[in-house]
């Protein structure tokens, strides 16, 4: 029988160290720490405990309260984003539902659209060539100043 194996230390005081070990110990390992970004949690009652349904690990609360902010988060920006993607078309919708409404009076065969400040009908014929057109900012401050008295 030949006798066991012993370690020798090198001259010069050289060990051998694992990498893998000092990887592990500042945290570095090879695999991802989660693989499960905890989106279908439960919370029990009962056991007042928090675990994944698709893992079946126990999740911190801190961590399942962060998840619940940063879904309610997204969804209420997400809702704001469409709010205001809302009121943008329908800004822009004002100047198409008027250019409808006098198309469809024009297409009346007996009747004109009027003029909403001086009541006089408005022909194709006075609106082809492109009117002259004004600073929309004094036709609305001219308004303004016109109905005040």
């Amino acid at each position: 029988m030949t006798a066991p194996i012993d370690p020798h230390e090198y001259l010069y005081g050289v060990k051998v160290v694992d990498i893998g070990d000092l990887r592990i110990a500042r945290g570095l390992t090879r695999r991802p720490i989660k693989t499960c970004r905890h989106l279908r949690l439960t919370y029990d009652e009962r056991e007042r405990r928090v675990y994944c349904n698709d893992c079946e690990t126990d999740v911190e609360p801190f961590d399942a309260f962060i998840g619940l902010v940063q879904f309610h988060d997204g969804a209420s920006k997400k809702i704001r984003a469409e709010h205001k993607a809302a009121q943008e078309a329908a800004r822009y919708q004002v100047r198409g539902r008027a250019a409808k409404a006098m198309d469809e009076a024009w297409r009346k065969q007996k009747s004109v659209p009027l003029c909403p400040h001086c009541k006089e009908g408005i022909l194709p014929e006075d609106v082809l060539p492109a009117p002259p057109a004004g600073d929309k900012k004094w036709a609305l401050a001219k308004r303004n100043r016109d109905k005040k008295p």
